[in-house]
């Protein structure tokens, strides 16, 4: 057998051990009982170390060297040993036992985070988080020493290969210089405008459920191949044929649930448009969570908040939640849809305010990592932090440092991603409109078919073959570019009339 052929097996046995321990840990999330967290941290520790020792054995060096030596001919395997070394250099930094263990701190943090997030309890997550944070850390040194990283980077590249504190930084810094006065001037602009009724519900749980479902259908969703149900936390996850996602639902705002099923259906069929023939090798994966979060992004905020969206929503909207004519308006919907307000919960912040609420988290993982913050004054850090850059301090922890999963799994080096996805986004949706003038019609009538036929073209099927600007590069003539997220921001807000 070729040592290409080798990798490529064992690859194969990394694949669908991992994906098992997501469809595990998607159940822990949104299925489970909360009696099963001890046995289930156990499972994932064990699958996630299985997988982990399928790639990092002591001959994979040697193996990749003598691939690497006689590389194949085709140019998506060529690009597959790439992505193969790169998952290497990952696996190999990381002891099996210390693999292990975080896979287990982590699966306990995050059923601690659900109790102490329900009871506004942050003393009751410390003892978790704090080994959580330690054992991150750990793994940032390991994989740091491997690559001549810094910690920090070295644990972001592995959810954005390339993403570097050093251009993250001045990235951010621009955003916080801009955008507050560019808020000031979209609510002084909003408070100006016509005010349009709030929404009015109740709105049934079981009929929000039938609109997300049918939203998702329309989006292209594939339910063979997919399901949809409730979490704390909404989010995508399972493996490429067996794609999960959840929402969550509250009865006085339907929008809410509606547009978190949007984006994790632009998560999903991400996942679904991804090159079948490589679906258990690296290359058949994603380059990098920022774009990932860029197709969520281009479906929920760029298409799904555009006017024409929305007023084809409202009739849907009235239709399954069985309101009378005429109770639900456009100009109701848009005034929630695109209300823009200095407000404490990120997962519900409008799309101006939203990368302030990403640089709190930047700075704060940063300092809990070098270990500048302890864990246990994360909670007055949090506050402090978000009073100066988001201009509203939380009064609970609730609304504070316990709103998000990602700390308690162990997701340190995610968050910018979240902003990348949305410059992303505003590149790709302004590039899809050029290419295609018909897609506001198409919004109109509720059909996302030529967008979402314009991703898979120019994102989904490239896989990993190539890295994130390149794939930019190609659909957009440039690479990530904030210009595009800030003029979006203007025209939508300051310009067009909504």
């Amino acid at each position: 057998m070729s040592a290409y052929k080798e990798l490529y097996r064992r690859f194969d046995r990394h694949y669908l051990l991992r994906s098992s321990a997501d469809l595990l840990e998607w159940d822990a999330q949104s299925m489970m009982p909360d009696g099963g967290g001890d046995l289930r941290a156990a499972q994932l520790g064990t699958l996630r170390l299985l997988a982990h020792e399928a790639v990092s054995a002591a001959d994979m060096a040697s193996l990749l060297a003598d691939a690497e030596a006689a590389p194949p001919e085709d140019a998506w395997e060529r690009a597959n040993l790439a992505a193969m070394r790169r998952a290497w250099v990952h696996a190999a930094a990381v002891p099996a036992d210390l693999v292990e263990a975080r896979a287990r701190a982590t699966s306990s943090c995050e059923l601690a985070w659900r109790a102490a997030r329900r009871d506004d309890d942050f003393a009751s997550l410390l003892p978790q988080l704090t080994e959580v944070v330690s054992l991150t850390r750990r793994v940032g040194e390991a994989k740091a020493a491997a690559s001549g990283l810094s910690v920090y980077d070295a644990l972001a590249d592995e959810y954005e290969p390339g993403a570097r504190e050093a251009s993250l930084t001045p990235l951010f810094a621009r955003l916080e210089r801009e955008l507050p006065p560019l808020v000031d001037a979209i609510v002084e602009a909003q408070a100006r405008a016509p005010q349009a009724p709030d929404l009015v519900g109740p709105f049934a749980i079981d009929r929000q459920a039938a609109l997300g479902r049918h939203l998702a259908e329309r989006m292209g969703f594939d339910f063979t191949r997919g399901r949809l149900d409730v979490s704390v936390h909404p989010f995508c996850g399972g493996a490429a044929e067996d794609v999960r996602m959840t929402t969550r639902y509250d009865e006085r705002d339907f929008l809410s649930s509606v547009l978190g099923v949007v984006h994790e259906t632009g998560h999903a069929l991400y996942e679904l448009g991804l090159p079948r023939a490589w679906t258990r090798q690296p290359v058949g994966s994603v380059p990098g969570m920022g774009l990932h979060e860029s197709q969520s992004l281009l479906m929920e905020m760029q298409a799904a908040r555009t006017p024409e969206f929305l007023g084809w929503l409202t009739d849907a909207a009235t239709e399954h939640l069985g309101l009378a004519p005429g109770a639900l308006t456009r100009a109701s919907l848009a005034r929630h849809a695109l209300h823009v307000a200095r407000s404490l919960v990120r997962v519900e912040a409008d799309e101006a305010t939203y990368p302030l609420h990403i640089l709190v988290r930047f700075t704060l993982e940063r300092a809990l990592l070098s270990g500048d913050l302890a864990v246990k004054d994360l909670p007055g850090a949090f506050r402090d932090t978000m009073a100066r850059v988001v201009g509203i301090r939380p009064e609970t922890d609730r609304d504070g440092c316990l709103q998000d999963v990602h700390w308690p799994t162990g997701a340190f080096g995610y968050f910018p991603s979240y902003t990348i996805g949305a410059i992303a986004a505003a590149q790709l949706f302004a590039a899809a409109v050029a290419a295609h003038p018909t897609i506001p019609s198409e919004l109109a009538k509720g059909e996302l078919t030529t967008l979402r036929a314009y991703a898979r073209e120019h994102v989904h099927q490239h896989g990993a073959r190539y890295d994130t600007n390149e794939i930019l590069r190609r659909a957009t003539g440039r690479g990530l570019d904030v210009d595009a997220l800030l003029r979006h921001l203007r025209r939508r807000y300051l310009t067009d009339p909504a």
